[in-house]
Order: C-alpha cells, then sequence, then structure tokens
C-alpha cells in the first residue's frame, strides 16, 4: 500500500512545499524583470525585488527590497529601496535602508542616502551622499536630519573627486 503513496506524492509536487518556506525566509528568489525593450514612465511600487533592464522614467518605491539597474538600464527616476545596485545608467537620487552598490559600468548623477555605499573603480557619480546609521529609518521625503550639519560636508569630498 505504500507504492501508490510514492505516486501520489509527486502528483503534489513536494518541491513546492520547500519554496514558501524559503521565499519567506529570502525574498531574493521574488524578482520582477524590466526587460531591453520595456519604457515605463510613472511610479512603480511593489513588495518585492526589480530587475531593470529597460528604461524607467517617474519613480520606483521598493522599500525592503532590492532594485537591481542593470547593464542596459537607463533610469530616470528617484529611487527608494533596501538595497539599490547601479550597472547601468541612473539620473535621480537614491535612498537605501540598507546600501547602495555602483558598480564599475554604473553610472549615477544624483543624491545619495544609505547606511553603506561602495563605488567601484571606473564607475561614474555625480551626486552628494548621506550615510546613516543601520538602525536609523529612511524617509524617502526626508533628506537631512534636522540642525545637523553632519551631512554637509559630505558632497564637497565627492565633488572634489569628481573634479580629479
Amino acid at each position: 500500500m505504500h507504492t501508490p503513496s510514492a505516486p501520489a506524492v509527486m502528483a503534489n509536487e513536494p518541491a513546492v512545499a520547500p519554496r514558501p518556506a524559503t521565499a519567506t525566509t529570502t525574498t531574493t528568489a521574488d524578482q520582477a524583470t524590466i526587460g531591453k525593450s520595456l519604457v515605463i514612465k510613472g511610479e512603480v511600487t511593489g513588495s518585492e525585488s526589480l530587475y531593470i533592464d529597460g528604461r524607467v522614467e517617474g519613480s520606483i518605491s521598493l522599500a525592503g527590497n532590492r532594485v537591481t539597474i542593470g547593464r542596459n538600464g537607463v533610469v530616470a527616476a528617484n529611487i527608494n529601496a533596501r538595497e539599490i545596485v547601479v550597472l547601468g545608467k541612473v539620473r535621480g537620487n537614491l535612498t537605501a535602508s540598507d546600501r547602495v552598490d555602483i558598480r564599475s559600468d554604473g553610472s549615477l548623477t544624483g543624491d545619495v542616502v544609505a547606511a553603506r555605499i561602495s563605488i567601484e573603480d571606473g564607475a561614474f557619480f555625480k551626486g552628494g551622499i548621506d550615510i546613516r546609521k543601520g538602525g536609523t529609518p529612511v524617509q524617502p521625503g526626508q533628506q537631512k536630519p534636522n540642525g545637523k550639519d553632519e551631512s554637509v560636508p559630505a558632497p564637497e569630498p565627492a565633488a572634489v573627486g569628481a573634479r580629479a
């Protein structure tokens, strides 16, 4: 009688049961993609990670998730996410609750507010940097803390580095 239960298990697709468990612990499995030929104008919001290889104009708000701008991606938008990776071209301000990575082929023109930032050799960056501690919540409209001048000197070294 145990033999029929083996095909029944295969019919129920046991691979599906572990998948939701991993999806709840790791959200990187849930990733949407905007392909090379797609052009989106407007507001992009959601609760999954996004890979952009096309063109996006407007705003992108995926708090708690990762936004990756691929090598072919061209984005003219303010981006708010947990993690932002720039491989293509971005014009706009980036707000990340965790980190921003600008890879060697990446180009960013705009300000960055994040807990951590990484800029590889060969990358282009023009703008200001405001480093926030990881526990500090980052609000999209909140650029500088009230009464603090700590974020003011940060753009100066970035501007000097851009001239050199």
